[in-house]
């Protein structure tokens, strides 16, 4: 069976979501591809649902179901279901989304442009005030953050055009599978958060695109699964995962450089957090952090096949991007 796309949706405890998510896949209007499901060891019953309603038509796409015994986080659920992957374009999916019909086809399309895209961000529209933007493709910036700048923004004005992002939500992206296995994969050490960041970045200084394309829709419910938007466990691996990713994909000069600039990120966002407060878990973050990078040397780019013009015009990207983050 010559599928051309597998959709990887990890799952745990989306008894909210995830049966919608799936009817919307049923519903594309093209038929050859799979969907996987990958369970992180749900209680709730929402992949026994799902998998009794969808696993055994004959008809297309295919759905296909694993299931995990504990959770092991995003970044390893996601590997799992690349590897599962029989198609040579891989979609993540959140199982909180609703895909619109021609979501498969045009995410297809976009990273078939040309042989140079390493991933494709979809247009994530805010399913329950679809007049606005969740995410149109991802930025960072010197300071050490990620941002989606057209997050909470008019869908009437923004993220209309075709671009180049710095990096692709994971939470619905199309990957091209070779390149993935190029780069090692995603990170597990993250366990979830700005692991797709960290690949993104990674595919960048191999001298590869990731796009954003505005016409591949899809509504997220958000913090589905964690919760609110700012809550202890997410503070806590984001501050963390912060840390790990500066280590990782930057040179020693460069991330010299930008210290001043890091130090200042993680002041205000210190202050940020404890006004909301979550200062301890931020601190806790930072400490992991620094373990993760004692323990995670092996995975640090080598940056001797790196051009250096290529690390440059990055960084000129990430202090041009501070600006961005403040200035809209």
């Amino acid at each position: 069976m010559n599928l051309r796309v597998s959709v990887v949706i990890p799952n745990y405890n989306g008894d909210k979501y995830l049966k919608a998510c799936l009817a919307s896949l049923k519903n594309q209007n093209v038929k050859r591809f799979e969907v996987i499901v990958i369970d992180d060891g749900s209680t709730d019953g929402s992949f026994e649902e799902a998998k009794a309603e969808y696993a055994y038509g004959e008809e297309l796409p295919k759905f296909r179901f694993i299931k995990r015994s504990e959770n092991g986080g995003f970044c390893r659920s996601v590997n799992d279901g690349i590897k599962a992957a029989e198609a040579d374009y891989v979609i993540l999916l959140n199982n909180d989304t609703e895909a619109e019909p021609d979501f498969v086809y045009r995410m297809y399309k976009a990273i078939r442009a040309d042989k140079n895209i390493f991933s494709v961000a979809a247009k994530m529209v805010n399913m329950y005030d679809r007049d606005l933007i969740d995410d149109a493709g991802d930025c960072y910036c010197a300071l050490g953050w990620a941002f989606a700048p057209d997050k909470d923004k008019p869908v009437k004005t923004h993220g209309k055009k075709r671009c180049r992002i710095f990096s692709a939500c994971g939470g619905a992206a199309i990957y091209r599978k070779t390149l993935l296995y190029e780069l090692g994969l995603f990170d597990e050490a993250h366990f979830a958060y700005l692991e797709d960041v960290d690949i993104g970045y990674r595919a960048r200084l191999k001298g590869y695109e990731n796009m954003y394309e505005p016409s591949a829709v899809v509504y997220h419910a958000g913090s589905g699964v964690s919760g609110s938007r700012h809550n202890e466990f997410k503070v806590r691996l984001s501050a963390a995962n912060g840390l790990y990713l500066i280590y990782k994909n930057m040179p020693t000069w460069q991330i010299i450089f930008n210290i001043p600039l890091i130090t200042w990120g993680i002041i205000i966002k210190a202050a940020y957090f404890s006004k909301k407060g979550l200062g301890k878990a931020y601190l806790e973050g930072l400490g992991r952090g620094f373990e993760l990078i004692r323990d995670g040397s092996s995975k640090r780019v080598d940056f001797s096949d790196v051009p250096p013009a290529t690390v440059m015009g990055i960084e000129l990207e990430l202090i041009y991007n501070c600006g961005r983050r403040f200035l809209g």
